[in-house]
């Protein structure tokens, strides 16, 4: 099993998740109702699922696509840290993994 730390926006609340190999982050992080709006559903077609990986852990992902790279470049706040969180397949070497939400997200859903 992988935990994952949820970190809200500008220090806010914590959760941590317990989730098995194999799930996808952006599923993980909207089941444990985070505010991930993944508009595209990790078709990689927005920026919605953006988040903030702890630069500690952010070596233990793979490297991002160039075309993950260029929805990036659309993102509200991207840091060096920044990915898309449709785009991460937990895995065993990630345990522990500790990402924080944006403080600001384009909401393509009007909600």
């Amino acid at each position: 099993m992988i935990r994952i730390r949820f970190e809200g926006a500008r220090g806010g609340a914590v959760q941590e998740v317990v989730v098995a190999p194999g799930a996808r982050l952006l599923e993980v992080a909207q089941n444990a109702g985070q505010p991930l709006e993944g508009t595209c559903e990790g078709q990689m077609a927005c920026s919605t699922c953006h988040v903030i990986v702890a630069p500690d852990d952010f070596a233990r992902l793979p490297a991002a696509s160039e075309e993950e790279e260029d929805m990036l470049d659309l993102a509200m706040g991207a840091v060096r840290t920044s990915r898309l969180a449709c785009q991460i397949v937990l895995t065993d070497a990630m345990d522990g993994l500790t990402v924080r939400m944006p403080a600001a997200h384009r909401d393509m859903q009007g909600r």
